[in-house]
C-alpha cells in the first residue's frame, strides 16, 4: 500500500518522503538513550531555596583589586545580579545575599519547571553568572576591567515549614556577623603592619567581645557603626515603592534589616502568607538613591520612553 501511494506522487516529493521516513527510523533507533535520564523532582508544599555561591572568589577578588574587608561595588554587583534573577521569576518571594553568595526563596506552591531540580538550579546559576558579567560595567564603569569571568555554582534545598525557612535565613545572617566581625578585625590588623599570619595568631581563640574591644581600643572603630550592609547582608524584596511625585512603582528593594527576630516578619507578613497583600507603598527614604533602585527606575523610564515613541510613530 505504501509503495502504491508513493507511485501516485511526483518523484521529487516521493524521494523526500522516503528520506524523512529513513531519518525518522534512524532517530527512533537511538531514542532509547533518553531512558537513562533521571528526573529529580522537588517535593511539593515545601519552600525551595536555591543558593548561589562563588567558586574561587578569594582569587577573583584579589585579581580585581576588591577592597578589604568589604567592597561596596562588589556587593552591589552581586545584588544587581540577584535583582535580574528575581525579575525573571515571579515565584521568588525573598532573596538574601552576603559576601559571594545569594539565596533565592521560591514559593511553597511554585511549579516553576515542574519543580525539576536540575532545570531550576542550572538556570538560576547560569542567569546569575551572566547577569553578574553583563552588569560589571554598570557598577565598575571603566575603573576596573573584567579580567576573567567569575564562576558560580548552585544547590537547591527544601524547607517544609515556615520556621525552617526562617531558621535557614537566620543561619545565613548569623554567618555574616561572625565572618564580617573577624574580617574587619583581621584586615585592620594587616593594615596596621601585621602579616596575615600574625593577624591570624592575634585573633585565634578570641570571642566576639574581644574583637569588638580590639577594634575600638586599637582602631577607634565602633563595630555597630559599620554599614548595615556589611554587618547584616542584603535582603531583596519585591515591593510597591513610593517614588517621586506621589507615584509608586513595583521595585525590588534592598533592605539591611535583622531577620533573626520577629519584627522583620511582622513588618512583611506577606512573605510567609501569600494570601496577604501589601497595603501601602513602601517608603525607602534615602535608599531611593541606592544603585539597585536607580538601575530599575532607569530601566522603567527607558521602557516607558520606548513605548511612548512607538505610540507616537504609529
Amino acid at each position: 500500500m505504501w509503495n502504491s501511494l508513493i507511485k501516485t506522487v511526483p518523484a521529487g516529493f516521493a524521494r523526500k518522503i522516503r528520506e524523512f521516513s529513513v531519518s525518522k527510523m534512524a532517530k527512533s533507533r537511538f531514542e532509547y538513550v533518553k531512558s537513562f535520564e533521571q528526573s529529580d523532582t522537588l517535593l511539593r508544599n515545601c519552600w525551595i531555596v536555591v543558593r548561589v555561591d562563588g567558586k574561587g572568589f578569594h582569587k577573583f577578588c584579589d585579581v580585581h583589586g576588591f577592597e578589604k574587608p568589604n567592597d561596596n561595588r562588589g556587593l552591589n554587583l552581586m545584588s544587581l545580579a540577584a535583582v535580574n534573577v528575581m525579575q525573571e521569576f515571579n515565584e521568588i518571594v525573598i532573596a538574601y545575599g552576603q559576601s559571594d553568595e545569594y539565596s533565592f526563596v521560591f514559593k511553597r506552591d511554585s511549579m516553576v519547571y515542574e519543580r525539576r531540580r536540575d532545570k531550576l538550579v542550572s538556570y538560576v546559576a547560569s542567569l546569575f553568572t551572566s547577569a553578574y558579567i553583563f552588569n560589571w560595567g554598570y557598577i565598575f564603569k571603566d575603573t576596573v576591567p573584567l579580567k576573567y569571568p567569575p564562576v558560580f555554582d548552585a544547590r537547591a534545598v527544601l524547607y517544609p515549614t515556615d520556621q525552617n525557612l526562617r531558621d535557614y535565613l537566620s543561619w545565613r545572617q548569623a554567618d555574616v556577623h561572625i565572618n564580617n566581625l573577624y574580617n574587619t578585625a583581621f584586615w585592620n590588623l594587616v593594615a596596621s603592619g601585621l602579616t596575615n599570619a600574625e593577624a591570624e595568631n592575634r585573633l585565634r581563640g578570641t570571642l566576639s567581645s574581644d574583637k569588638n574591644e580590639l577594634l575600638f581600643s586599637e582602631f577607634n572603630i565602633n563595630y555597630n557603626n559599620e554599614p548595615a550592609m556589611f554587618r547584616k547582608g542584603t535582603v531583596l524584596l519585591k515591593k510597591k515603592t513610593a517614588v517621586a511625585d506621589n507615584k509608586s512603582l513595583s521595585l525590588i528593594v534592598p533592605l539591611f534589616d535583622d531577620m533573626i527576630g520577629d519584627k522583620f516578619w511582622q513588618t512583611h507578613p506577606e512573605l510567609l502568607d501569600g494570601k496577604l497583600k501589601q497595603n501601602n507603598p513602601l517608603d525607602i527614604g534615602g535608599d531611593i538613591d541606592h544603585v539597585l533602585v536607580q538601575y530599575q527606575i532607569e530601566k522603567h523610564n527607558r521602557r516607558t520612553e520606548g513605548m511612548k515613541r512607538k505610540h507616537e510613530s504609529s
